[in-house]
């Protein structure tokens, strides 16, 4: 467990690849698959799983912390700081109509990680001080989130230029429908980090796909 807030948030200041996964029931194959894409590069872990109860996403967490934890990678749960809290969680993720991040941080504690979803340069402006990181998106449509319009690269190109002026000081990773193919354009508009689903989720070789994902971004941006 990466322990303390400070190395926690050390540890998400160095992050690139963000991967959202459930539970992989139908799979079966959830320790070997973390051990996997930990092991290739992936850096950050969200457990999400929407309809779950919380004694099934506590059973599914000792998966995901046993994991993060051999991997040095962080682990976060989706929505639920209560369950992040009991589960030993680095981090808990919220959406715009979930609790909000100041709410969250008086539950889950000033250790807690706390990311944030955000739609708009409105939502990014407005997500104040608790959120400790922000996802901007989803930049392409994606079944992840139906009826969620796309933003295009316009949102990750206003997030750059933020970061770029010193106005947004804590990471921000751009999310949706971002695999291989996107990757170049989305690094191009100013992107460092990034969460996938799909990419890794669906692969037939989940491992190869993060190990490659990891070292394009951190290569040299050519943009910047």
């Amino acid at each position: 467990m990466a322990g303390t807030g400070e190395a926690r948030r050390a540890r998400l200041r160095d992050a690139r690849l963000y991967l959202v996964t459930g539970a992989r029931r139908r799979q079966g194959d959830l320790e070997r698959f973390l051990g996997a894409v930990l092991a290739a590069g992936v850096d950050i872990v969200q457990l999400r799983e929407k309809e779950a109860e919380a004694g099934d996403l506590l059973r599914w967490s000792v998966s995901f912390r046993r994991a993060a934890d051999e991997y040095g990678a962080l682990f976060v749960v989706n929505d639920r700081p209560d369950v992040a809290l009991a589960a030993g969680a680095d981090g808990v993720h919220v959406g715009q109509n979930d609790l909000t991040p100041a709410w969250v941080r008086r539950i889950a504690g000033a250790d807690c990680l706390i990311g944030l979803s955000t739609h708009s340069e409105e939502e990014v402006l407005d997500a104040g001080a608790d959120a400790d990181y922000l996802c901007a998106g989803p930049v392409h449509s994606t079944p992840t989130k139906p009826g969620r319009p796309a933003t295009g690269l316009e949102l990750i190109a206003a997030a750059a230029r933020r970061e770029r002026a010193g106005l947004e000081p804590r990471p921000w990773f751009a999310i949706g429908g971002i695999d291989e193919r996107t990757l170049h354009d989305i690094r191009r508009a100013g992107a460092q980090r990034i969460v996938v689903v799909r990419a890794i989720g669906d692969a037939s070789e989940p491992a190869s796909v993060a190990a490659r994902l990891s070292r394009q971004l951190r290569e040299k941006n050519e943009a910047c």
